[in-house]
């Protein structure tokens, strides 16, 4: 039985590898106008395109907004697995608990204090670092209040209604800085809030890049302790993990993706909460060895997808990413919530 389980896992892995490929390939020929497989075949051999036009198309737009939709999807739907696991809660999620919003006050704050010290701005490496860790820093000053609830409060709902509240009150704290800044600056910010994956060129994925990488390769090496937290702090101490170590060391990886993602591409809700378990549903595992790589090629996947998806419109109208993440997501909840209320105790079976 256990053999049959692992060659299944094994299956579904390939496959979702051979997805995630196809998916970045159809995103960069597909996602605006129409371009030849042949041409991409000719722009990896090296040989001249039968459209000049193609290679800046191809180079300079297309395949940094792929990147970037695979890094996005992979950063949101692996901290959702990390948080639902941490906060041992099928709901949990960056955008429900209000980290996506803290990320956004950061970029908020920073964005619009901006007009305070306009020739800060004008330095490319000084806007992008100050992006950045205005979001990190955002996101974990979120996480860190939700933590200092959930050890007071054992009641994961009642720590998810905190993190609503939290999130509501960023929100507000935005809609107070709009008010005392300029139309400009509020315009650039509102866009930014409907998530989006084309405004990220080659000099911000020299940003992006390594930072996800650093953030993937930390929640690689964490299945262990995420499979002992998943059985509740109890056990974990009593095989010798240091679960206040851990949970710090989540939430400080979660900020650090979140905020990356967030700061370049927007906050992208449901994406965190549906794909983790569709993982679990596809896999039949709980395994932190499995579920991360899984849940990695699965969020790249989808956010391909949605990028795809959002071109569909003719006229040259591209959708919000965060609306049609939300499309897709938000059916995944309900479905959550009504078999939770229907087979307790078995979400994460």
């Amino acid at each position: 039985m256990t053999v049959m389980k692992n060659r299944q896992q094994m299956i579904w892995m390939g496959l979702m590898i051979l997805f995630c490929v196809v998916s970045f390939i159809a995103d960069i020929l597909m996602a605006g106008i129409p371009i030849p497989l042949s041409d991409f075949g000719a722009l990896v051999s090296g040989r001249p395109l039968s459209d000049s036009s193609f290679h800046f198309i191809l180079m300079q737009l297309r395949l940094p907004k792929a990147i970037t939709a695979v890094l996005a999807g992979a950063g949101v739907a692996v901290t959702g697995l990390a948080m639902q696991t941490l906060f041992r809660n099928p709901l949990a999620d960056t955008s429900i608990l209000g980290i996506g919003s803290g990320a956004g006050l950061g970029v908020a704050i920073f964005l619009m204090s901006s007009s305070l010290f306009p020739a800060l701005s004008l330095v490319p490496s000084f806007s992008y670092t100050g992006m950045i860790l205005s979001a990190i820093v955002g996101a974990l000053a979120v996480l860190f209040v939700i933590s200092l609830v959930a050890l007071r409060i054992q009641d994961m709902v009642s720590v998810l209604i905190v993190g609503v509240m939290v999130g509501f009150i960023a929100s507000s704290m935005v809609s107070i800085l709009q008010y005392f800044s300029d139309p400009e600056i509020i315009q650039n910010y509102l866009i930014w809030t409907f998530g989006s994956l084309s405004g990220v060129g080659w000099a911000q994925l020299q940003w992006l890049i390594p930072i996800c990488a650093i953030g993937f390769t930390l929640m690689l090496l964490m299945p262990k302790y995420l499979n002992a937290l998943l059985l509740g702090n109890a056990y974990a101490r009593s095989i010798g993990i240091r679960t206040r170590h851990v949970s710090l060391a989540v939430i400080l990886v979660t900020s650090i993706i979140i905020g990356a993602t967030t700061a370049f591409t927007g906050p992208i809700s449901f994406v965190g909460i549906a794909i983790p378990h569709a993982a679990r549903i596809l896999l039949r595992t709980s395994d932190h060895r499995i579920l991360i790589p899984a849940t990695l090629l699965l969020g790249s996947s989808l956010m391909l997808v949605c990028d795809i998806i959002s071109y569909l419109p003719s006229n040259g109208m591209v959708l919000p990413v965060n609306s049609i993440t939300a499309v897709l997501g938000a059916p995944v909840v309900i479905a959550i919530i009504l078999k939770q209320r229907s087979h307790k105790g078995k979400i994460f079976g």
